[in-house]
């Protein structure tokens, strides 16, 4: 329970007082670059750490962390413990395996603990306000590595690792201009859009919106698959949701074991006549 440390990758710090009183500074790195790439925030770290040694050095376990926390790991020759959904001690944490159908207690017994945590699997920290200082950090550019441009899909809606309800669509919409009916059923909920692998391999939407192993974890108060089977792959990614809700043309698919709430039907009948009544409707 020490004092925590923020690095900023950000191009301005965060407000302090939106921060739990127990993070006592943040790290604000300078470099030529105004884009920080991971090699770029590796190096960050690996400075940090020379400067503070700290026990624990801690990312989220999100893309933005699997691209950023094994390379800190490797520039400081350490061993990472990637997706950890429990702590047992300073140095013991549990990690899912094969999709969430085991897990595996590490000991990490180095020094210095690299590690990355699965948001959802834990409660949010309270925000009691910060004090913390801001402290510039000098940082070279990675010289092999250069910024060109990013192409950002942009919504109005809920960011889908985060929204408190999602809804989803698999290969049963048979259609990318189908996922329609999904976005007007999530924006009466004020919730995010998300996919199974299958339609993301079908072209039906772009890989942003995947859930599952290969994609994001999330862990909403409502989940709503609609049109998908439940492959393991798939679950893995939306178990621990609050409330399932399954929609399904097949009674015998397996994400009905897994769902609270289920529906056998036509999801082109169900969703229209759902959000209807959502909205207020008859």
């Amino acid at each position: 329970d020490g004092p925590i440390t923020i690095l900023s990758t950000n191009p301005s710090p965060p407000d302090a007082s939106s921060l739990p009183s127990s993070v006592k500074v943040i790290l604000q790195p300078k470099c030529a670059s105004s884009e920080l790439l991971a090699e770029t925030i590796s190096n960050a770290i690996k400075k940090a750490q020379e400067l503070n040694s700290y026990s624990h050095i801690v990312a989220p376990a999100t893309k933005f962390g699997s691209n950023v926390l094994p390379r800190a790991a490797a520039v400081l020759d350490v061993s990472p413990i990637t997706d950890i959904i429990d702590v047992l001690s300073t140095d013991t944490f549990v990690r899912p395996l094969y999709a969430g159908n085991a897990l595996c207690k590490v000991q990490a017994t180095e020094e210095v603990k690299a590690l990355s945590f699965r948001s959802t699997a834990f409660d949010k920290a309270e925000v009691d306000g910060s004090d913390a200082e801001v402290t510039e950090l000098e940082v070279e550019d990675h010289g092999l590595t250069e910024y060109i441009s990013a192409n950002v899909s942009k919504s109005d809606r809920p960011e889908l690792g985060s929204a408190s309800v999602v809804v989803s669509g698999g290969r049963g919409l048979q259609s990318g201009e189908n996922f329609v009916l999904l976005e007007k059923l999530a924006d009466t909920l004020n919730g995010a859009v998300g996919a199974s692998r299958a339609a993301v391999d079908a072209g039906f939407v772009p890989n942003s919106l995947q859930v599952g192993q290969t994609g994001k974890v999330v862990a909403p108060e409502l989940y709503i698959a609609v049109g998908i089977s439940g492959a393991i792959q798939h679950l893995s990614g939306m178990k621990d949701s609050k409330c399932i809700v399954a929609i399904n043309s097949d009674p015998e698919a397996p994400i009905f074991q897994v769902a609270d709430y289920g529906l056998v039907g036509d999801l082109f009948d169900v969703v229209p006549e759902l959000t209807k009544h959502l909205e207020g409707g008859d």
